[in-house]
C-alpha cells in the first residue's frame, strides 16, 4: 500500500496522482456517501489511500483536518459495515494541507455499504458485486466467528445455576419449552447444543471444552522487575471470572485515605467501573481459538496493565479506538451487557477514559502489538490524592468539569491564571475555550478575575481554602512544622499531613531535610517515630 508522506513537493504529488489507480482516489469535500463507498472498497481489495482536497482534475484546492472534517470521515466509516482498518491524518502539498485517509485491506470477512452493496476497485473506480460474482467474492471471504461454532456439549448439559441466572437476566422462565430457541436467538446454542458462546457463559470453559487458558489470570508485583509476590486465577463462566476479578483487583488496589478538616475520604486509586470495563472488554474481544495464553492482569505499583491475546477487531486501531466500533465476539459483549458488566455499544472506552479525567487520573493507554491488547491504567499522576480531595470538597458547591477541576489545581499551587496558561492546562488553542471555562468558575464564585480583557488575571476566590501544601513555599511548610514541634512537645508524620495537606512521602521528605539540617530530632522507629526540636532550640525556632 502507498507510503504516505508528511509532506510533499508539487511535481511529487503530481507524480503520486497522475491518474487513479486501485490505491489512490481523490475528493474534493468529505460527502459521506462517496468516503463511504472508497473506504468499502479499498477494504474489499488490497487497500489505499484517500485524498481530500484534491479535484478530479489533479488541482490541489486544500482541506485543513479540522474536528469538522475529522467528524465526517469516521462517520462515514462508522455507517459502513466491517469496513478495514483506517487511519487519518493531514498532509502538506507545496505549502498547502490536504487530509489522506489511508485504509487497510480488512482480513477477515468483507465490508459492505450501509445499504449493503459489496464494492471492490478496479481500474480507480469503485465497482459494485453482483449475481454469481458477489457469491464468489463472499464465499472466498466469508469467515464463521469461533464464538458461534458447535461444541458437542447438550443445553441439557449447562451447569443449572449458571442457566437459572442467565434466564433471571433475561426474564425467561426456565422451564419454558421454548427456552432452547431464547439460546438460539443470542447466539448461545444451535439445535439444543451449545455453541462456544454459551459455554462460555453455562459451563466452566476450561473443562467443558479443555480452553484451559480462557481464565483470568492476576499477578501482584511489589516491585519493577519480573518476580511477582501473588498469583490468583479466576475460573468458571465469563460472569463469574468478571465480577471475582473486579472485586479481587479492587481490594487489592484498596483507596487513598485522605482525612480534610471534617471529612475523611477514600478515594478509590481507579474508579471502580474503569477496572469493570478493561477486565470485560478483555474476555469480550479476547480470540478464544488463542488458547495459549489468559487474560493476564498486572498489578504494579505505578499502573494496572490487562493484556488479552489478539489484536483489536478490524476496523478498530489505536488511533481510532473512541470512534470507531466493532466487537471480535458480539454475542459475548450482548450477554455481558444483559449481566450489567458491560457498558452499552460504543461506550466502554468512553466510560474508562472519561471516569479517569473525571477523576483527576492520567488517562488509560492502550497498544496493540498484533498478538496482544494491553490496557495501561495508570496508578500516579500530575495531580496528587490531597489536590483530587480538595476539588472533591468544592464539588460540594456544585459540579465541576474536568477540565475545570484541572484549572482550579492550577490556581491552588500558587499559578496566575490568564487565558493562555489556561488554553495551556486544557490543551487547546481555542481562547474561546478557555475564556468560557474561565466564567464558569468566575460565576461559581470558585475563581475571581482581576484586569479587563488582555490583562484579565484569575485567582481564587478568598472563600475557596486549598491545603496549607498549596499556599505556602517550602519554608513556610518547615516554619509551619517547626511551629508545631515547639507547641505541642513532639510532632509525627501524620500530624505533619493534618497540618499541612502533604501525602506521605512529602511529610517524610520534608521531616527528613529538617533533621538532616539539625532542626529536628527523630526519635522511636516506624509508627512510634516522632520528632522533636534539639535541646534548647524552643527560644529561637526561626
Amino acid at each position: 500500500m502507498i507510503d504516505v508522506h508528511a509532506r510533499y513537493e508539487a511535481t511529487e504529488f503530481a507524480e503520486l496522482i497522475a491518474r487513479e489507480t486501485d490505491e489512490v482516489e481523490l475528493k474534493t469535500g468529505t460527502s459521506a456517501d462517496r468516503l463511504q463507498e472508497a473506504i468499502v472498497a479499498f477494504s474489499n481489495t488490497d487497500g489505499g489511500v484517500i485524498f481530500i482536497g484534491v479535484t478530479d482534475k489533479r488541482e490541489v484546492v486544500g482541506r485543513r483536518l479540522d474536528q469538522g472534517t475529522d467528524d465526517k470521515i469516521h462517520q462515514a466509516a462508522l455507517a459502513a459495515h466491517d469496513a478495514g482498518r483506517y487511519d487519518i491524518r493531514e498532509v502538506e502539498v507545496d505549502g498547502k494541507p490536504i487530509v489522506a485517509v489511508r485504509v487497510r485491506r480488512r482480513e477477515e470477512g468483507f465490508a459492505q455499504t450501509s445499504d449493503g452493496r459489496i464494492l471492490v476497485r478496479r481500474g480507480g473506480r469503485n465497482i459494485p458485486l453482483f449475481g454469481a460474482e458477489a457469491w464468489s467474492f463472499m464465499s472466498s471471504r466469508t469467515l464463521r466467528r469461533f464464538e458461534r461454532s458447535l461444541t458437542h456439549i447438550s443445553v441439557q448439559a449447562a451447569d443449572h445455576a449458571a442457566l437459572i441466572d442467565l434466564c433471571l437476566t433475561y426474564g425467561w422462565d426456565p422451564t419454558d419449552p421454548q427456552l432452547g430457541n431464547r439460546l438460539s436467538e443470542r447466539g448461545l446454542a444451535t439445535d439444543g447444543e451449545l455453541t462456544v458462546a454459551g459455554a462460555l457463559f453455562l459451563t466452566h470453559p476450561s473443562d467443558s471444552l479443555d480452553l484451559k487458558k480462557a481464565v483470568i489470570e492476576v499477578r501482584r508485583y511489589p516491585a519493577e522487575g519480573p518476580n511477582y509476590d501473588r498469583r490468583v486465577v479466576f475460573d468458571g463462566t465469563l460472569p463469574q471470572q468478571v465480577r471475582e476479578a473486579t472485586g479481587f483487583i479492587i481490594g487489592e488496589l484498596g483507596s487513598d485515605i485522605v482525612v480534610s478538616g471534617l471529612y475523611r475520604y477514600e478515594m478509590p486509586r481507579i474508579p471502580d467501573v474503569v477496572i469493570r470495563e478493561a477486565i470485560a472488554n478483555a474476555v469480550a474481544h479476547r480470540t478464544y481459538e488463542i488458547n495459549r495464553t489468559a487474560v493476564v492482569v498486572e498489578l504494579r505499583p505505578d499502573a494496572v496493565t490487562v493484556r488479552s491475546p489478539g489484536p483489536l477487531p478490524e476496523p478498530v486501531t489505536i488511533e481510532t479506538i473512541r470512534q470507531a466500533q466493532a466487537a471480535r465476539n458480539p454475542d459475548l459483549i450482548d450477554v455481558l451487557r444483559r449481566f450489567s458488566l458491560a457498558e452499552d455499544a460504543g461506550r466502554g472506552i468512553d466510560v474508562m477514559q472519561d471516569e479517569m479525567e473525571d477523576a483527576l487520573l492520567d488517562p488509560p493507554m492502550f497498544e496493540d502489538d498484533g498478538s496482544f491488547v494491553t490496557v495501561t491504567l495508570p496508578l500516579r499522576g500530575a495531580i496528587t490524592p490531597r489536590e483530587r480531595v480538595w476539588v472533591a470538597e468544592l464539588e460540594r458547591r456544585g459540579e465541576i468539569s474536568s477540565s475545570d477541576k484541572l484549572l482550579l489545581v492550577y490556581a491552588a499551587r500558587g499559578n496566575e491564571l490568564t487565558n493562555s496558561s489556561a488554553r495551556a492546562v486544557l490543551k487547546t488553542d481555542d481562547p474561546g475555550v478557555a475564556r468560557k471555562a474561565l466564567k464558569r468558575l468566575c460565576e461559581a464564585n470558585l475563581l475571581e478575575q482581576r484586569g479587563e480583557r488582555r490583562g484579565s488575571v484569575y485567582y481564587l476566590n478568598e472563600s475557596v481554602s486549598p491545603p496549607a501544601a498549596f499556599r505556602l513555599s517550602p519554608k513556610q511548610l518547615s516554619d509551619m512544622i517547626l511551629e508545631a514541634a515547639a507547641t505541642e512537645d513532639e510532632i509525627s508524620n501524620e500530624r505533619v499531613r493534618e497540618l499541612t495537606g502533604l501525602d506521605r512521602q512529602q511529610a517524610i521528605s520534608v521531616l527528613r531535610a529538617l533533621v538532616r539540617d539539625g532542626r529536628l530530632v527523630q526519635t522511636g522507629e516506624r509508627r512510634g517515630t516522632r520528632y522533636i526540636l534539639p535541646p534548647g532550640d524552643n527560644d529561637q525556632l526561626f
